[in-house]
């Protein structure tokens, strides 16, 4: 039971080995695939598609690819079906020499993902190759007092092909006086040796022709012949003898070229030509024999070319020291290639992304790097490194392959461009480092909105300008790039005094120059806000807005106009002294401003000195008492100035009358109705008609009313006038006349024929300082 149940553990170990097992390669993406050696190009391997889950499309649009470790390519993938096909004739020996399993190594790199599968592919042997000899003929010699039992060692057959296809035996035939013996290498590699069976007769036989024949275990087998002659010397009694059978030694990869490795030496006891001993490599490879020299004299080993622990390693000589009489001995030379920090490590971009998106998140695959180093140990352990400053890492991937990915987002708008180097350094002393610059560019998305250059702008812009005057431009700029940085301007909807605001401005949508659609009157608008929004051109596009304030500027476009007085004529008393109120010009100026502001001066006066007028009141006063030796008839011109640029004026006329009565002045106010030559004349005389048949209606209810009131008692309007038919001015007048308006007042009653000749003045009040008379209401 308990043996049982050991045997059942096992088994579960056994399969839980091979899930786990099966799992890491599922994990890291290893294929493993077969195929033999000299197929032609195109032959199956395997279906990688299917083994990865890849889709056909990627494969058709070129989204995957084989990367050959080494600079040879040897396998593809048929972009149609997806599976991996040989790329070339595959010759195993060639490329694996003498390695018992040949097994070849490429990556799947699926660009898209940035993702790297490994295959390996076991190069299968076919048995192509026959055993062969070195020298299809060799010759020995042998003295004829040499003993039976002695062994020789002969050239061996090489067979490059592996297993059962390999050398397997040897076969010797064609004299009894020699036999074969076999002995095993220290890699396990036979070794043959000629064995003397019966002593030798030189009288008998002087040469001895044997062959050597050596055989692999192939379906069918190949055979390789050697021809071996021995000659049969007269005596030589001692033989050379190496001072070791074995020479190990142990040399650094980058000895120079010349230097002498190691000396072997072997003597012989016999003087004379037998004595002398000659060396020779018995056994060598050919790169070996490349690399080394034997001085046939000395036995000084000394190196040729430059070694490289890369490519070969280790090295097994065999030296042949030969006397005169071609007795001979063997030795082996054993030499260790030490590995030397001589190779930099090599750093290659296999697949790289050309550009990012700026939005592209954290761990976002933009390359995959290879690195190796083909030295030995520390000096091939690899450190691969990005700056920090860099936002981007290093992660390993399979193997020897690093990914390099995002390690924060990313802005475009403040770097545009990356050249990010990757820098892979060895575990030497000095260290030797290779680096990898990978160019990046930044893609652009629409993340920023235009900006104005001011989130408010004013204009001003002069009145009466021309249809198409630019007002002011404005201008955002978007911080982003192309398209997304493209700014449109238009209007945002709004209304000026009940108009669209289109009908008003217009926006130029490329340079957002703000154009006047009329001309504008300051009298009728004299500021409006216009709002202007800028779009970018991205998708979903972005959009900022600014306020456009613009003022309206006033133009000295508008003359004074004068409202008071109207044309007719005003009475002065004589008796009026400095300072008498005659008249207040009443002017205004539709513009503002400076151009609104007014000033008033006397142009034509038939007595300078008699009047004045206010500068800014517009009051027309007494400059002087009136004299008796003034003019009765006063006609002044008054001119109305803005202030603008250049100035406009108005005038206006008044005809004052000097008399101390209204009797003395109703003459020359008569004159002056009769000859006056007033613009309007057909309107003075529609409303003189309309003023009559109104008197004539008024002067009939008057007499109708008369007539039922006068039983009752003297009428009111006899009262009136038996009364005093004047009026006093109330006794507080301004203290100055220069400035503000006199305020008067009249009481006027009127009897039927007699309104005019009943009038009169009122004695001028006492001389008072800066006090004014009275203005009756026909000159006011």
């Amino acid at each position: 039971m308990c043996a049982a149940g050991r045997r059942w553990g096992r088994r579960e170990r056994a399969l839980l080995w091979c899930v786990l097992v099966a799992a890491w390669e599922a994990a890291w993406g290893q294929l493993r695939y077969s195929v033999p050696e000299e197929m032609p190009k195109g032959s199956f391997v395997g279906d990688v598609a299917k083994d990865l889950g890849l889709e056909l499309p990627a494969l058709r649009d070129g989204g995957v690819r084989i990367l050959d470790r080494g600079r040879t390519q040897y396998f593809a993938l048929h972009g149609k079906t997806g599976h991996l096909v040989t790329a070339k004739r595959i010759d195993r020996e060639q490329v694996c020499e003498s390695a018992q399993r040949c097994v070849l190594r490429c990556e799947v790199i699926v660009e898209g993902e940035m993702q790297v599968y490994g295959i390996e592919v076991e190069i299968t042997d076919i048995n192509d190759n026959a055993p062969s000899f070195r020298e299809a003929e060799t010759e020995l010699r042998m003295s004829e007092t040499t003993a039976p039992g002695s062994r020789f060692p002969l050239a061996e057959a090489h067979d490059p092909d592996s297993g059962r296809n390999s050398l397997q035996s040897y076969e010797l035939s064609g004299d009894e006086h020699f036999s074969l013996g076999v002995q095993a290498g220290p890699g396990g590699d036979q070794r043959p040796e000629l064995v003397l069976a019966k002593a030798l007769d030189r009288e008998e036989a002087a040469f001895h022709e044997l062959v050597l024949r050596a055989s692999d275990g192939g379906e069918p087998a190949r055979t390789g012949t050697a021809r071996i002659r021995v000659a049969v010397l007269d005596a030589n009694d001692n033989a050379p003898v190496f001072s070791q059978a074995e020479y190990t030694l142990r040399v650094p990869e980058d000895v120079p070229v010349g230097s002498t490795l190691v000396t072997v030496t072997a003597t012989d006891a016999d003087e004379g030509i037998y004595g002398r001993v000659k060396y020779s490599f018995h056994k060598i490879s050919d790169r070996s024999s490349k690399l080394f020299n034997l001085d046939s004299e000395s036995g000084q080993i000394s190196l040729k070319e430059d070694l490289d622990f890369e490519e070969i390693s280790s090295h097994e000589l065999e030296v042949q020291a030969r006397d005169g009489g071609e007795l001979f001995d063997t030795a082996k030379v054993a030499i260790t290639v030490t590995d030397v920090n001589d190779n930099a490590p090599e750093l290659t971009v296999s697949s790289s992304l050309s550009a990012i998106s700026e939005d592209a998140p954290p761990g976002t695959v933009v390359a995959l790097l290879h690195v190796q180093d083909r030295d030995s140990g520390a000096n091939g352990e690899v450190r691969c490194s990005i700056a920090e400053r860099l936002p981007f890492q290093l992660e390993k991937s399979f193997e020897d392959y690093y990914r390099v990915v995002t390690a924060r987002e990313l802005d475009r708008e403040e770097v545009a461009e990356y050249n990010v180097t990757v820098r892979a350094a060895d575990g030497g002393s000095p260290a030797l480092w290779s680096s990898a610059v990978l160019a990046l560019r930044v893609l652009d998305v629409n993340d920023n909105a235009p900006v104005f250059a001011e989130a408010r702008y004013s204009a001003r812009l002069p009145e009466n300008n021309a249809a198409g005057a630019l007002v002011l431009t404005v201008r955002a700029a978007d911080a982003d790039w192309g398209q997304n940085a493209r700014v449109r301007y238009r209007l945002s909807e709004g209304r000026v005094r009940g108009a669209p605001l289109s009908s008003y401005v217009s926006v130029q949508a490329e340079t957002g120059a703000l154009y006047a659609l009329r001309s504008f009157d300051y009298e009728e608008v004299r500021e409006f806000a216009v709002a202007v929004r800028a779009q970018d051109g991205g998708a979903p596009a972005r959009s900022s807005t600014a306020t456009v304030r613009v003022f309206v500027l006033d133009r000295n476009d508008n003359a004074p106009r004068v409202l008071w007085p109207a044309a007719g004529a005003g009475v002065v008393p004589r008796s009026a002294e400095a300072g008498y109120l005659v008249a207040k010009v009443v002017a205004v100026d539709a513009d503002a401003g400076r151009n609104a502001w007014l000033s008033y001066e006397l142009v034509q006066a038939p007595e300078p000195a008699l009047f004045r007028v206010g500068l800014h009141s517009g009051e027309v006063r007494t400059a002087r008492a009136v004299s008796e030796r003034d003019a009765a008839k006063q006609r002044l011109v008054a001119v109305v100035k803005d202030h603008g640029q250049p100035a406009l004026s108005a005038t206006a006329t008044l005809h004052v009358v000097l008399a101390e009565s209204l009797q003395e002045a109703l003459p020359e106010l008569s004159e002056r109705a009769a000859g006056a030559d007033s613009p309007a004349e057909l309107q003075f005389y529609l409303v003189l008609a309309l003023a009559l048949l109104s008197a004539l209606f008024l002067l009939s209810v008057a007499l109708a009313v008369l007539a039922r009131v006068r039983r009752a008692g003297p009428p009111a309007v006899l009262r009136c006038l038996g009364a005093q038919r004047f009026s006093v001015a109330g006794a507080a007048f301004p203290a100055d006349f220069c400035e503000g308006t006199l305020p008067y007042s009249y009481n006027l009653c009127v009897a039927p024929g007699r309104a005019v000749a009943e009038g009169a003045w009122l004695p001028p009040p006492p001389p008072t300082p800066n006090r004014g008379g009275m203005c009756i209401a026909a000159c006011c």
